[in-house]
């Protein structure tokens, strides 16, 4: 929630810089007024205002650099070449590799691929200030970050224009000392962003250039070595648009998907654009002293769309396109908030006490159009239009649709207690309706409750020790509630298909039909939490200290339930599933001066225990990412949602006695031995199991700061603990890709490994399969900023007319600590695919030169 402004498809399109203060609120109670969204948290976030006194204008500027924080490890030529030989003698034919040493290192794809020292430059420009009748902020920015993948081919580029003005106006103050209506103030929180970005496809084994880089052969050369015959034969190839050179081609490779990364990143690609624009329209009025109405309307106005072309090219003999082609989307969206709360707030004695009634009403709508044709009259990009495109009518694609409308219509209220600042107690009830719920559901009651008690301000704690500043115990239970489901799932919609077969025998013809089953029982997905906190600072208040423990009970999940193929439509949405977590947190903090020094130190963590008491459906299991290497994630009752699913493994057969004395009758030595989780003496499916989850189980970070005279220094660390990843680049199932350079450490005799096993192209045992030998441990520590800056005097800014002038170094991502081999243990993935690394895109580790001056 942005200044009062719930926010979909997240905050992107703020500046940073006009972020004032970010405020998570993570049990039931403080987050039950907020209603419908609130199951998960809520994330309030205040932007900046004007501060009382003359107009202050600054202009802040800084230039980084990104580069990858690591490479992933693989096998250079002379290595791969090795191993090549290896699995053809292994199949009884000749070597490939004639003097796999005269190869050499060969090229490293990665570094072909990666754009070193890839800038990152960031413009704000600010005038605020405020006097007794009015407040005003006034900002724009300009930010640019070349991607780290592609940014030399102007692929993974990203652009973001903001402009944003606050202002609030005292209209009527209580100067005029009136028994009524005493003050009236307006204001409006306007942004508007535009967002430019070339995308690239991630977290992909072969479908994007990452994967492809650590797949391709560092035998194969990046240019073709004869660009002569290579044209002759395929005049579609890729060229270098830097140098005019073409690619090299991956000729008779056995998937699909592997084509050469330079390749695919030269071609143009898709530009996606956004333009946004959210404003918050208040006013405020002070009917008495202790009663006040406050109104707003607020509106998320929308515009984003795809543009994008391709000229005819060929990558591979399996990945080519023998003509030209142009598509375009387009897409606008409309959200509005009308909000009335009525407050009241009186002092009696000991007593305070605050009540709100308030109503509020939210609604969206939107249209989509995407288009596209083949054939453009020329390939150029300045023409790359539809109207330049001379495809007839079965190559020209449209589509279209209007987002039915979405509304949320809720009532409010809230009571808070204060007795001396000793005894807290607060209530709160909220009744949501949504669209996307039939008649029979339409509506749903969220109530919740919390208690304080500031035991120190307690008598018998009048005279405790001066070094106790204050003690506090929370405690509070609410509901939340879910709706994002779509609309009409609780009723049979329409929908065109050509499913079957109607009139002349063996013509499907285009029909209306059903679409999806109903299920007109659909109702709320209900979250319970019950929080239990305490609050202790000692030595003033220099050390604070606060430890929560936390249980939340999701019902009713909104979950697909299975139906029959042959009942031939997809499944409807139920409330299904049960969900519970829980678990601690803690936080620290202390500050401390040491003379001019002033030091600030932070730490907090976060365990978090996970697991899925019902899934729903009669089995009370489901299988979800799968794989050629076979499933990866399972949801099951008892178990944390959702789980990596496979064998477990007990080391290598190191001979053939081993082999002899096993059960895997396929095996021989080198292979993997997989353990007989049911005892049954064969290994098959039921001996699949949890062998490892994505979801951490502990969560952390700690901040370290100081300042002294002119100089300011502040560093952040993140990590998570107790988690795993399974490593999908790892797999070596597929023939002629690279592989990682543990493999020069591969099982070659007996006792030479008892991890890595023996190379071979096909693998009887099945050593690829999805097991715990491809699952890692993805904790890790990250230096994630560091920053130190100095503030030059102000007797000699004031000289050229400045009134501040600081000048900082930064760096992101500077150090990770961690055992995990793949790109990045930070795994961007989530839902069913949580901790699966294909390949994802890596943290960049940036280095900052910044200015911030004021006038």
């Amino acid at each position: 929630i942005v200044d009062g402004m719930p926010i979909g498809g997240g905050i992107d399109y703020l500046n940073p810089s006009d972020i004032q203060s970010i405020e998570v609120l993570k049990d039931a109670a403080s987050g039950a007024v907020y209603g419908a969204r609130a199951a998960n948290g809520v994330i309030l976030v205040t932007t900046k205002s004007g501060q009382k006194g003359a107009t202050r204008v600054t202009y802040d500027f800084s230039y980084g650099f990104q580069n990858p924080w690591k490479e992933y490890d693989v096998l250079n030529a002379t290595e791969y070449a090795l191993l090549m030989n290896e699995g053809y003698l292994a199949q009884g034919k000749a070597p490939v590799y004639s003097d796999p040493y005269a190869l050499g290192e060969g090229t490293d794809w990665q570094k072909e691929v990666f754009n070193y020292n890839a800038p990152q430059i960031n413009h704000q420009l600010t005038i605020s200030g405020a006097s007794d009748k009015v407040n005003y902020y006034i900002s724009a920015g300009y930010y640019s970050q070349d991607g780290i993948v592609g940014g030399n081919f102007n692929r993974s580029n990203y652009e973001r224009l903001t402009i944003r003005t606050n202002t609030t106006y005292n209209l009527m103050d209580q100067s005029a000392k009136r028994n009524f209506l005493h003050k009236f103030t307006m204001g409006i929180n306007a942004a508007y962003s535009r967002n430019t970005s070339f995308g690239i496809t991630t977290n992909s084994e072969f479908g994007g250039p990452l994967g492809s880089a650590l797949g391709m052969a560092p035998t194969l050369k990046v240019y073709a070595d004869d660009p002569e015959a290579l044209l002759a034969e395929h005049p579609a190839a890729v060229k270098d648009p830097r140098n005019g050179k073409p690619f090299s081609i991956v000729e008779g490779s056995i998937y699909n998907e592997m084509v050469n990364p330079l390749a695919s990143l030269s071609l143009p690609g898709t530009k996606g654009n956004s333009d946004k624009l959210v404003s918050n329209f208040w006013g405020e009025l002070s009917i008495w002293d202790n009663l006040k109405i406050r109104s707003s309307l607020g509106i998320d106005l929308s515009f984003w769309g795809d543009d994008g072309w391709s000229p005819a090219y060929f990558l591979s003999t399996k990945n080519f396109r023998d003509y030209s082609e142009v598509w375009s989307s387009m897409n606008r969206s409309l959200v509005w908030q009308v909000e009335n709360v009525l407050s009241y707030e009186k002092q009696f004695g000991s007593h305070f006490i605050q009540a709100l009634v308030g109503q509020s009403a939210q609604g969206n709508m939107g249209q989509n159009l995407a288009g596209g044709n083949r054939y453009l009259q020329e390939e150029d990009p300045y023409k790359a239009n539809m109207g330049f495109a001379t495809g007839t009518q079965e190559y020209q694609t449209a589509s279209g649709y209007v987002y039915t409308p979405h509304r949320l219509a809720s009532l409010f209220a809230r009571v808070s207690y204060n007795f001396a600042e000793r005894y807290m107690l607060q209530a709160t009830v909220r009744r949501d309706g949504s669209s996307n719920f039939g008649p029979n559901n339409l509506y749903a009651i969220f109530p919740s409750a919390s208690v304080g008690w500031n035991f120190s301000n307690e008598s018998f704690l009048a005279n405790r020790p001066q070094w106790f500043s204050s003690g506090k115990l929370r405690a509070s239970w609410g509901k939340n509630g879910n709706e994002s489901i779509g609309q009409f799932k609780y009723t049979t919609t329409m929908a065109s298909g050509n499913n079957y077969p109607f009139g002349n025998p063996g013509v499907v013809n285009t029909g209306a039909k059903p679409n999806g089953f109903a299920n007109a029982d659909i109702r709320w997905e209900e979250s319970t939490q019950t929080d239990i906190g305490l609050d202790l600072a000692f030595f003033n208040s220099a050390l604070a200290f606060s430890m929560d423990w936390y249980k939340k009970k999701t019902t009713g999940m909104l979950m697909d339930i299975p139906v029959p193929a042959y009942s031939g439509d997809s499944a409807p949405t139920g409330n299904v599933g049960i969900m519970d977590n829980s678990g601690w947190e803690f936080d620290i903090r202390y500050r401390f001066s040491l003379g001019d020094a002033h030091f600030n130190i932070g730490a907090n963590a976060t365990y978090l225990d996970n697991l899925l008491v019902e899934l729903g459906n009669e089995k009370g299991w489901q299988n979800y990412d799968s794989h050629k290497i076979g499933t990866l994630t399972r949801a099951q009752n008892g178990y944390p949602f959702p789980f990596f699913y496979g064998w477990k493994t007990d080391g290598l057969f190191q001979n053939w006695a081993e082999v002899e004395a096993g059960i895997q009758p396929n095996a021989q030595p080198g292979d993997v031995r997989f353990v007989d989780i049911d005892n049954n003496g064969v290994i098959n499916d039921d001996d699949r199991t949890m062998i490892g989850k994505g979801m951490p189980d502990w969560s952390f970070g700690f901040n370290l700061g100081f300042t002294w005279k002119g100089i300011d220094f502040n560093a952040f660390f993140q990590g998570v603990y107790g988690v795993d990843v399974y490593n999908v680049t790892r797999r070596t199932d597929l023939y002629y890709i690279n592989l990682p350079s543990y493999m020069m450490n591969r099982w070659t005799g007996e006792n030479s490994s008892d991890r890595i096993p023996r190379f071979s192209f096909e693998s009887a045992n099945e050593n690829w399969r999805a097991s715990d030998l491809w699952v890692e441990d993805g904790s890790y520590l990250r230096l994630k900023n560091i920053q130190l800056g100095y503030t030059l005097p102000s007797h000699l800014t004031r000289k050229i007319f400045i009134s501040n002038l600081r000048i900082y170094v930064a760096g992101e991502n500077i150090l990770t600590f961690t055992n995990y081999s793949g790109f990045d243990p930070e795994i961007a993935s989530g839902g069913t695919s949580l901790g699966i690394d294909r390949g994802v895109y890596p943290q960049s580790k940036v280095y900052t030169l910044g200015i911030n001056l004021t006038f």
